[in-house]
């Protein structure tokens, strides 16, 4: 395999901090003993912005609370010696994620080991909360140790004898979580287990994710060594693994993830520091470059994001523009290739920024936008890497291991009918999820979840690729959402908002069903100001990126320059 390498050309970003580099950022910082750097006032702000009304945080101001979000922005306050306000509210949010067995990433989703994870620690160590039900728990958290040793992302890939290390990570930190409350240990088989991770050590001293996977990385390296910490354990070959980190550095004195990458990034530092703090080795000497570094991903807004901020780039906001048709001719080229320089090693779906992990969103948004057209090895292995990711319920989640929700789940069938080829997924089983996801007033995203008209849409986008006739459902839907001042709402006929607008047209167009345009002309008027298209007509100021590029492929299908949408997901 080609050593991977920052992606060529020219992408785009969208100049806004990102809570996941945040948290990064500010938990490297308490490492290397440098957090008197950050701007504690403006980070506790930006976080704070991200505080729900249920008592969880969001990924961006204005999503729904998820367990991921709530970890990350209530470890950072922790960090920045910020007291987390209203516990009590979050404990009690946080207990709404259990689904019978263990936790989910959102209310009414399956549980999977990333959640359960965030949520037990945020539970335990920041609200000081108590589990519930520990004896199903327990059941569940022992049921992800797979044959050969390792833990996998649920009891069901457990089965397919399917670890990996960031599964171990989280199983055991879970697990450490439930024994500094008091409570015993899940009833692993530890030497085994310790085997396994061991074993996923390769000959230059690096980690690997599982197996399966050709190249280590520094993310795998951090998730096994600390894995092995919590333990009490260390690599068999502990010299080696911390020379391999070294020889990671780069010109900054920072790290990047893969040997042969040439991007510094901040998750690439974050689990650099991580992975010798958990082997026992000192960091001192890398503080003052590390710290260097972190300082020059600090956004005025608050908050950081993962590389220097003109170049960090990411694969929405690029597809965006090449979808929109906003890039000039001669920058175009560029983003594509720009686009496609983020498949990386081990997992080859394209990735939101560059050094993280594959998502299923951003590998639709890039193949829509023209990533790999007329290149069979790469769009291969998309087919190959989606196959592997569908769930045991049948359903697709956002990267490998999370829990299945409808948006995900109809990004992948959009990426299945790009490249032509059902690639090994599972179509019965596909179908079984979006019937687990009905309701009696119409389809949730998750299978407990709230019905809405996107969920809806995106439930038969999968129907109608599987081989079903949604005509009338679609046309019953469409009628049960349409605002009669122009546009669609995602719930009921209240307030219109581009996206539900987007994928409503979007599916009926490709269904051959008949499109107001006067109707949606008007929508888009509202929607419509100086900067561009906003999300919701009650806030123009709301424009962005993806916003923008929704915006004008209505305004073409509306003019008649366009006849059918790509099918994009977003929430």
């Amino acid at each position: 395999m080609m050593p991977p390498r920052f992606p060529q050309g020219q992408g785009l970003g969208n100049g806004q901090p990102d809570l996941w580099c945040t948290y990064a950022a500010i938990r490297t910082l308490a490492w290397v003993e440098r957090l008197d750097q950050a701007d504690a006032p403006a980070l506790q702000a930006y976080i704070q912005s991200r505080r729900n009304r249920d008592g969880g945080f969001a990924w961006s101001k204005g999503m729904p609370s998820d367990a991921w979000a709530t970890f990350y922005c209530t470890e950072t306050l922790h960090d920045l010696g910020v007291a987390v306000k209203r516990r009590d509210e979050t404990a009690a949010w946080l207990h709404t994620l259990f689904d019978g067995d263990a936790y989910a990433m959102c209310p009414g989703q399956t549980a999977d080991v990333w959640a359960s994870h965030y949520a037990l620690r945020t539970l335990i160590e920041v609200c000081q909360g108590q589990v519930l039900d520990t004896e199903r728990l327990y059941a569940w958290l022992e049921g992800l140790q797979c044959a050969n040793g390792g833990l996998s992302w649920s009891a069901d890939f457990a089965r397919r004898n399917l670890a990996d290390t960031r599964a171990c990570f989280y199983g055991v930190m879970a697990a450490r979580a439930l024994q500094r409350q008091g409570l015993p240990a899940p009833q692993w088989d530890l030497p085994r287990l310790i085997g396994w991770l061991q074993a996923q050590q390769m000959d230059c001293g690096g980690f690997r994710f599982s197996e399966t996977a050709e190249v280590p990385c520094l993310w795998a390296t951090y998730r096994a060594t600390a894995s092995l910490a919590a333990l009490q354990a260390q690599p068999l070959g502990r010299r080696r693994c911390a020379e391999w980190i070294d020889s990671l550095r780069g010109p900054t004195g920072a790290f990047v993830r893969w040997a042969g990458f040439d991007g510094e990034d901040v998750w690439a530092a974050f689990c650099a520091v991580g992975s010798l703090k958990a082997m026992g080795e000192p960091v001192a000497q890398l503080a003052d470059e590390v710290a260097a570094f972190v300082a020059t991903l600090s956004m005025p807004q608050g908050g950081y994001t993962y590389r220097l901020a003109d170049t960090a780039h990411d694969v929405l906001t690029t597809a965006a523009a090449l979808l929109g048709d906003s890039l000039p001719a001669a920058q175009r080229d560029g983003a594509l290739r720009w686009i496609e320089g983020c498949q990386m090693p081990n997992e080859p779906g394209i990735m939101y920024m560059p050094g993280r992990g594959a998502e299923v969103r951003c590998t639709n948004w890039g193949l829509a936008a023209g990533a790999f057209v007329g290149k069979p090895g790469p769009r291969q292995a998309i087919g190959h890497w989606l196959a592997s990711l569908q769930n045991p319920d049948g359903g697709f989640g956002f990267w490998e291991g999370r829990g299945s929700d409808m948006v995900s789940t109809a990004s992948a069938v959009s990426i299945l009918r790009q490249l032509g080829d059902n690639s090994g997924v599972d179509r019965e089983a596909l179908e079984r999820y979006v019937a687990s996801c009905r309701q009696v007033q119409g389809y949730a995203s998750f299978p407990r979840g709230e019905t809405s008209l996107r969920a809806g849409l995106q439930a038969l986008a999968c129907l109608a690729y599987i081989g079903h006739d949604v005509t009338q459902a679609a046309t019953e839907l469409l009628a049960a959402h349409k605002v009669r001042q122009g546009g669609f709402a995602n719930q009921g006929q209240r307030i219109p908002d581009l996206l539900s607008t987007y994928q409503a047209v979007a599916l009926a167009a490709d269904l051959g069903l008949t499109v107001d345009l006067p109707h949606l002309r008007y929508f888009l008027d509202k929607v419509c100001g100086p900067a561009g298209h906003a999300w919701s007509p009650l806030f123009l100021q709301g424009v962005d990126a993806l916003s923008a590029c929704l915006g004008r492929l209505l305004e073409a299908f509306a003019e008649g320059r366009q006849q059918c949408l790509p099918s994009l997901q977003l929430s």
